[in-house]
């Protein structure tokens, strides 16, 4: 069984999705990012960055135990492991890695400056608010474009690139986008929320989900904490 260390974030839905598609047994090992779990030693160990989401698996490749981070690491390595949602051809195969990178290098990474300086960031930037804001709806336009010519994120088929992107829009009013103004964008997404594997994962750890606003949890995320040699 796959021990899955995580907490309800878009990147840690991303393999929980992955996970309950590929009907993996695993079990979920809460790592509270607010009250600083993150920094404890066994974690680091398998997570020397600190974040979520990241997992063992006691059958790894060779018949021994195999602990992986990074989230997109993850979606590969259980493509691998499985032979699913990851074309074997290589034209496929890059199609989807293209857009799995776009995920992990703009997606991710930009949503969740949105997310910052709308709502975590002490102090309101203008600036920075507008200037991610504006950047969350230049991806979601590059996201409904491709989709106003492709069925899923990366062709024909439903693929990782879909999981790893689908998590991080669903706090769509959080970063300033109104879902509406992309239909191809929502049409994929509605779609892809009715999936029972999707909804299924998006539950996962849910009652341990809260607003990260409290001193302690902006310490740990945003603080001096997290800037520590561990």
């Amino acid at each position: 069984m796959i021990e899955v260390y995580s907490w309800p974030t878009p990147n840690g839905h991303k393999v929980h999705i992955m996970l309950e598609e590929c009907r993996l047994p695993y079990r979920v090992i809460p790592v509270d990012i607010g009250a600083g779990d993150q920094f404890d030693p066994k974690f680091l160990s398998i997570s020397p960055n600190n974040k979520i989401p990241a997992i063992i698996d006691p059958q790894g490749p060779d018949g021994r135990p195999m602990s992986l981070f990074e989230s997109g690491a993850i979606l590969l390595y259980l493509a691998g492991k499985t032979g699913q949602f990851l074309p074997t051809d290589t034209r496929g195969r890059y199609e989807v890695l293209q857009w799995l990178m776009f995920q992990m290098g703009g997606v991710g990474p930009m949503l969740g400056q949105a997310h910052h300086f709308r709502i975590y960031a002490p102090e309101k930037i203008e600036y920075a608010i507008d200037r991610y804001t504006n950047e969350a709806q230049r991806l979601y336009g590059v996201i409904d474009k491709r989709l106003a010519q492709s069925k899923y994120i990366a062709g024909d088929a439903y693929s990782i690139a879909d999981m790893a992107i689908f998590p991080w829009l669903r706090s769509w009013k959080n970063q300033g986008v109104e879902l509406a103004d992309y239909g191809h964008l929502k049409g994929w997404f509605d779609e892809l929320a009715a999936r029972p594997a999707v909804k299924r994962a998006v539950e996962v750890l849910a009652d341990h989900r809260r607003p990260l606003v409290d001193d302690k949890a902006r310490e740990n995320l945003f603080g001096g904490t997290q800037y520590k040699r561990h």
